[in-house]
């Protein structure tokens, strides 16, 4: 399955990424990718960089590489297709607009037929690609749109609600890990993967918390290298699998986690209705 990872810290940090060796970290037998992508965010905006093909060969990965990205809050994704072609307007992660600043989405599992099951729940958002993914982010922002269209950022519990309300109903249609950022906060849920032995059941998402001070050693693992930066510094980690030998936290199944500059996650309560 594709590989998620995000980040959320209190003070910007240096993000980079050896994306072929990330894609390899959590896939079956290290199979090659599908394409990759990485948001990070600078203000409203987000640097947005992603290609349809495996990162082993890409020079965009290079520079990325090689120069420093620092940014309150990262998201990225490895693909491995299940639907749609291997081009780029299926390459995750997803940005539109909405409410003036930039949104992104990520997506980790198989929403069976969602395009007939939820025909008609998306109509100013409208896919470029052909993939599960791209089409759940649309019915994400159409469900969200309302609340974005006063000024300024919606209260968050108005925003949980919505996004609590559709993970359950993504849940019935298959695995349904994702991560979700409107530029104030990072929203994750996790549901099922594909586990070691071939079993998909849950977690779905890891999540870590990381107090780091100015003397600390960059965090290097699997693929991501995280440089702190020269003040104290709280960090919270999302990855579709550990990517440290640190206590890593599975999420329950169909858990919802909305995350701000670096604080611990906080969990509001699940939807009636879950699968």
């Amino acid at each position: 399955m594709c590989e998620l990872f995000a980040l959320s810290s209190r003070l910007p940090a240096d993000v980079n990424f050896s994306f072929d060796i990330f894609a390899q970290h959590g896939a079956n037998g290290g199979r090659t990718a599908d394409g990759w992508g990485v948001a990070f965010y600078d203000g409203a905006d987000v640097r947005l960089y992603k290609e349809p093909e495996p990162a082993g060969r890409s020079d965009w990965v290079s520079f990325i590489e090689q120069h420093k990205q620092r940014s309150t809050l990262v998201l990225s994704h490895i693909r491995r297709a299940t639907q749609g072609a291997v081009c780029l307007s299926n390459t995750q992660p997803f940005m539109r607009e909405l409410g003036g600043r930039a949104h992104v989405f990520a997506h980790n599992g198989d929403l069976a037929a969602i395009s007939q099951r939820m025909a008609g729940r998306w109509r100013r958002f409208q896919p470029i690609g052909q993939t599960d993914s791209e089409i759940a982010f649309c019915i994400l922002l159409e469900a969200l749109a309302p609340l974005w269209a006063g000024h300024g950022v919606p209260g968050l519990a108005e925003r949980l609600s919505v996004i609590n309300t559709l993970a359950a109903e993504f849940r019935a249609l298959g695995p349904a890990n994702f991560i979700y950022c409107d530029g104030d906060a990072l929203f994750a849920h996790g549901h099922r993967r594909i586990q070691p032995g071939g079993m998909i059941a849950p977690p779905g998402l890891f999540w870590l918390a990381r107090r780091c001070g100015s003397g600390d050693e960059p965090g290097v693992a699997s693929g991501v290298r995280i440089q702190p930066g020269d003040a104290a510094q709280e960090l919270v980690l999302l990855a579709s699998v550990p990517l440290t030998d640190e206590a890593w936290q599975p999420f329950s199944e169909g858990e919802l986690m909305v995350i701000r500059a670096g604080r611990p996650p906080v969990i509001p309560p699940p939807s009636p209705t879950q699968g």
